[in-house]
């Protein structure tokens, strides 16, 4: 046993030597004051651009939800001197690609092109154009309008959905973060309301650019300030946490919502994580084990392979600007729903009271340390990851250092972290379709 233990713990060695080997990051300000993170790569001729913004729909006036993605939609269908077709023609003929979208913090917009100036010089171009000078044409906002619409419509008759937005009205019913599209708010929206937004929120001193792949820091540099000069002047609109204030913890509460679905969906959590929290590893080694490992976590184990409630049973932490929700999700037959929900809370409850066993602990370690690398071997990855970092503000060494934040966790550490950010006192239920309860 002492032998298996201590190849464990060498192998757990191992793999953190192995995943210490993280891209360099660069940072500065650009002359218009946004934030600007750098990689430089030049193993491939290819060069990746995201410019994010303190844009997201949790920054949706009240009664108009869906404009934070509205806005952001319609960068890209029209700039002053091409429409959306000229667009799209000229981005094909460079071989480039745009990219973006609207989360609850932020929006981005993203590009990827060939590096030889021949076709990053015009791609660029592209990518500020739709940056500086979006049109929002009327007849495209109509158009968008109501394919959102008809998405919405859709999308309420699906129980997933249907207990997705019960679950964030319950766990925010009084903050952003709750606030969710209708087809009467995006109905609602005028181009007059994309405009206010986008003058509001999409500023140099609101963007972070994150450039990853084949450029040098100078021309890094001379391309951050070419990307966001020409934003909207600067207004005293708020960012991010300024603006965001942190969520009340709810009441616990069940909702059941009826529905003809064979399956009953079923949610449960509580705003719980916020980016930066020092419980951050503490609780991604737990949750591991808990709900996020796969086949190999306690709540697979014991609602799947054991009773077989469910084909699938998971939980999570979405980490966000303000507390981001646990959640504990799964699905299974109506007959048994009461049955499945009443095992995952005594899964929950059992965690929280006895934390992860020695063996469990040493599983989720080797799991995420070995699988990281995967996590950094491309260039969109890196971006990905690179964009997180400065959007939120995290070290710069994040990346250098996540091996050695996960190996270092302890048990103790787990079990106190799950104290303070999960308490069953708070936890909201969701079940839609189950039967009524007994």
């Amino acid at each position: 046993m002492r032998f298996s233990r201590l190849f464990g713990l060498l192998g757990l060695c191992c793999f953190v030597c192995m995943a210490q080997a993280s891209p360099q990051i660069e940072h500065w300000q650009a002359t218009t004051g946004a934030r600007v993170y750098f990689v430089e790569n030049h193993d491939l001729p290819i060069l990746d651009v995201q410019v994010d913004f303190a844009a997201g729909a949790a920054f949706d006036p009240p009664g108009k939800s869906g404009l934070a993605a509205a806005t952001q939609g319609l960068l890209d269908l029209g700039v002053k001197g091409m429409d959306e077709t000229q667009l799209s023609d000229r981005l094909a003929d460079l071989g480039a690609v745009l990219t973006g979208g609207a989360g609850m913090d932020s929006a981005s917009v993203g590009l990827r092109t060939l590096s030889a100036i021949d076709k990053r010089g015009p791609a660029i171009d592209i990518l500020h154009a739709v940056l500086s000078r979006p049109q929002f044409p009327t007849k495209v906002l109509a158009r968008e309008k109501a394919r959102t619409v008809e998405g919405l419509k859709e999308a309420l008759t699906r129980p997933e959905v249907i207990a997705n937005k019960a679950f964030w009205s319950a766990l925010y019913p009084a903050h952003p973060y709750g606030r969710q599209a209708t087809v009467e708010s995006v109905s609602a929206l005028t181009r007059s309301d994309l405009l206010a937004f986008y003058r509001s929120h999409y500023t140099a001193r609101q963007a972070t650019v994150t450039m990853v792949g084949d450029l040098s820091r100078a021309q890094a540099e001379a391309l951050a300030d070419q990307l966001t000069t020409g934003l909207p002047a600067e207004n005293l609109a708020a960012v991010k946490e300024d603006v965001l204030p942190a969520p009340s913890l709810p009441a616990a509460a069940e909702q059941r919502i009826a529905h003809p679905a064979a399956q009953a969906h079923v949610l449960m959590g509580l705003p719980a994580l916020k980016r930066g929290d020092p419980d951050y590893f503490p609780l991604l080694v737990g949750n591991y084990s808990l709900g996020g490992g796969g086949f190999v976590s306690r709540l697979m184990k014991e609602v799947r392979e054991k009773r077989g409630y469910a084909y699938g049973v998971q939980s999570n932490f979405l980490t966000m600007v303000q507390p981001g929700p646990f959640q504990i999700g799964l699905q299974t037959k109506k007959v048994q729903a009461n049955e499945a929900l009443k095992v995952t809370r005594d899964v929950l409850d059992n965690f929280l009271a006895e934390g992860p066993s020695e063996a469990e602990l040493l599983a989720a370690k080797q799991n995420l340390i070995g699988s990281f690398p995967l996590r950094l071997d491309s260039n969109r990855k890196i971006l990905d990851n690179v964009a997180m970092i400065g959007f939120y503000g995290l070290p710069l060494d994040y990346l250098d250092r996540y091996a050695e934040n996960v190996e270092k966790v302890t048990a103790e550490e787990i079990k106190a972290a799950f104290a303070r950010h999960v308490k069953p006192e708070n936890m909201v239920t969701i079940v839609v379709g189950g039967q009524e309860n007994n």
